[in-house]
């Protein structure tokens, strides 16, 4: 059988990657699962978030990746909503994840929104700390290698999703 795509879309909170997996998954084909940062979050009690957040978190979302691994390995494209970001508990992020995904097809996909826009996008949602982009942008990962790149200021999540599926599959769509 083969792998599933690996697909990690990799933007600061508010860039719009939620929003472009909701759309990618509209399509018949390629069928998307869906792992995120925010629903493995949602597996450690917010006791021990509040006692060390990035331990935890750290420890979960490698949870995640391997868990996007399974999707794989069963022949199922599988969407990871995360961002690459360097803290201690996960240095050098970037590396890991090339280490946890060698001989995956993985592709990771630049989901570009220009901060004071995120910034609007938090406030509205109401969610985020308004500065919690910016906080992520200071953090964020460098030199990706992305496989392709979309600006949510640009393009609708529609024309995102578009914009990724014939990017990564050419013969599909």
């Amino acid at each position: 059988m083969d792998k599933g795509r690996i697909i990690f879309l990799n933007g600061v909170t508010s860039s719009g990657k939620t929003s472009i997996v909701e759309a990618m998954q509209t399509y018949s084909e390629p069928f998307f699962y869906v792992v995120a940062n925010d629903f493995f979050e949602n597996t450690i009690g917010d006791k021990h978030l509040r006692k060390d957040y990035w331990k935890y978190l750290s420890e979960v979302i490698i949870m995640m990746y391997y868990t996007a691994r399974l999707f794989s390995d069963s022949g199922k494209n599988v969407l990871i909503d995360g961002i690459l970001v360097e803290r201690p508990e996960l240095n050098p992020h970037y590396d890991k994840v090339k280490d946890i995904f060698n001989g995956y097809p993985l592709d990771i996909v630049e989901v570009y929104c220009p901060l004071d826009l995120c910034r609007k996008r938090s406030i509205e949602r109401g969610d985020r700390r308004e500065d919690q982009s910016d906080e992520q942008n200071k953090i964020m990962s460098k030199n990706i290698r992305y496989s392709c790149s979309v600006d949510t200021s640009l393009n609708t999540p529609e024309e995102c999703a578009e914009i990724i599926i014939k990017s990564l599959f050419k013969n599909n769509k």
